[in-house]
């Protein structure tokens, strides 16, 4: 990540590393919690809540704090949230990269606890029209976004973007790039108090082409953990 970033002429500072999972265990996700890192990325809603919950419990029979930052772990639905799925995710995450439709935002803005921080959330934007990947068309993404902003218990702070395999580096790079304009787009038209900060792009096997065209998080799973069988 270092290495992109220097490459493409960016801070370092300026792109998180989220954790990818799923499919790993809350021994796998301890261990890298012991390394440092805080912030955990799960595509599977009660695979990701039994690990929350796992993870809860060991941080409060430690000593200290679970990370050498003194950090709290930060937890990201990153997968498909179906309807009946809604009220887990609103109680348990921190974070929402998946949000394509009206009526999950809603859901998720009843839902989420009053005594919880508001639900942080990423739009999901289908970039190359991949038929098996969810997400919004970027023509309407600024209609949704302006919809999301005024929810409460909500926080919109990005978009999020899983293309397909592009055939290079620079055929991923214009991937991206159409997920950095829209990004653009949603904040030129100033649907939100702030500026949103999160441009969710980028994988293991395309993380320099996403931090290339802006990405401020990448995704990485098995870099981090091995592969899934």
């Amino acid at each position: 990540m270092n290495a992109a970033c220097l490459s493409a002429g960016r801070d370092p500072a300026g792109v998180r590393l989220l954790a990818v999972s799923k499919t790993f265990g809350a021994a796998a996700v301890t261990e890298a919690v012991l390394a440092g890192q805080t912030a955990f990325g799960e595509n599977y809603i009660a695979e990701g809540v039994d690990k929350i919950e796992a993870l809860r419990l060991w941080e409060s029979g430690r000593a200290g704090p679970p990370d050498a930052n003194g950090g709290k772990l930060e937890w990201h639905c990153i997968g498909p949230v179906q309807s009946n799925k809604t009220r887990l995710v609103a109680a348990h995450f921190d974070w929402v990269q998946s949000v394509d439709r009206l009526k999950t935002a809603q859901r998720l803005s009843e839902q989420r606890p009053d005594g919880l921080a508001p639900l942080q959330v990423c739009l999901q934007v289908n970039v190359d029209g991949g038929a098996n990947k969810s997400g919004l068309a970027p023509g309407e993404v600024l209609a949704l976004a302006r919809e999301v902003a005024n929810l409460p218990r909500l926080v919109l702070r990005g978009l999020m973007a899983i293309p397909e395999p592009a055939a290079d580096f620079e055929a991923a790079c214009e991937l991206h790039k159409r997920a950095k304009a829209v990004f653009d787009e949603v904040n030129a038209a100033g649907v939100v108090p702030l500026p949103m900060d999160t441009l969710s792009l980028g994988m293991t096997a395309d993380l320099e082409a996403a931090i290339r065209a802006g990405s401020t998080m990448v995704r990485v799973g098995s870099a981090i953990f091995g592969s899934r069988g």
